[in-house]
């Protein structure tokens, strides 16, 4: 009897893989950083008044994972989702990614006061790679989802913190790239859209899309990601499921996120 051979399985790269990472930054904000630090890396000694915001993190993220980041303000939650997007870069390590980022994360920046709602789409949506085709055969659906058609030819200064939000949030979510990250972006505006905002999030993580999620609410958390990273005094403490990294949080501080 001829023995048949099994192929090994076939283990995908992760779509994202952060190795040792660190970022410091400067707590006076008079103090700059000269063009020699960028090149200076982990030999060069700390100045008074920096400090580490991340330090000696690592973790891989495969295609089609939904993880949330989990800790108190100020640990370093929102700086590792802008190493993720390439805004920011690692003083020391290195930062890979190999897909495309829909960066939920202070979605109004980059929107022109005086341009209007319409020009607004056409701007934003143009500078994250959409053409111009593309931008006109879901205007009406960013539009819709916004619900702002009344004010499509208003400029975009006149809008409300709650509006300037629906707009951009139906913008970015219309983007195709494959991972996606929320950074507690639709704490502004009333609870029926936050809800719309969410199935809509849904809907992505049904279609295969890759998700970092940054959010106080636990119950947020848990509808939306299986997998946690708990950061705490700029270290990665955990990583793990979701219901233990919540856990452990909750045991550390005594209380749940808000």
């Amino acid at each position: 009897m001829t023995q048949q051979s099994v192929a090994p399985a076939v283990i995908a790269p992760p779509v994202i893989r952060l190795t040792d990472v660190g970022i410091r930054f400067r707590r006076n904000r008079r103090g700059r950083r000269t063009f020699k630090d960028l090149f200076a890396g982990r030999k060069r000694r700390s100045r008074p008044g920096e400090f580490w915001a991340l330090r000696n993190v690592s973790f891989t993220v495969q295609r089609g994972e939904a993880i949330g980041v989990v800790g108190r303000n100020g640990q370093g939650k929102s700086t590792l989702l802008k190493l993720v997007t390439g805004v920011v870069l690692p003083d020391e390590g290195a930062v890979h990614v190999t897909e495309g980022v829909a960066p939920l994360i202070e979605i109004t920046g980059g929107f022109v006061d005086d341009l209007s709602v319409r020009d607004n789409v056409f701007l934003t949506a143009g500078l994250h790679g959409m053409t111009k085709r593309q931008i006109e055969s879901r205007f009406d659906d960013i539009i819709d989802f916004a619900e702002i058609g009344d004010f499509i030819d208003t400029p975009y200064k006149h809008l409300s913190s709650g509006m300037k939000v629906r707009i951009a949030f139906a913008v970015i979510s219309r983007l195709e790239e494959p991972i996606i990250l929320v950074d507690e972006v639709l704490a502004v505006g009333d609870k029926a859209f936050r809800e719309k905002c969410y199935r809509r999030i849904e809907e992505l993580l049904e279609g295969g899309r890759t998700l970092f999620f940054v959010s106080h609410n636990e119950r947020d958390l848990k509808r939306f990601c299986t997998r946690g990273l708990y950061l705490d005094k700029g270290a990665l403490v955990l990583d793990a499921p979701i219901e233990e990294v919540l856990a452990h949080y909750n045991a550390d501080y005594g209380v749940k996120p808000a």
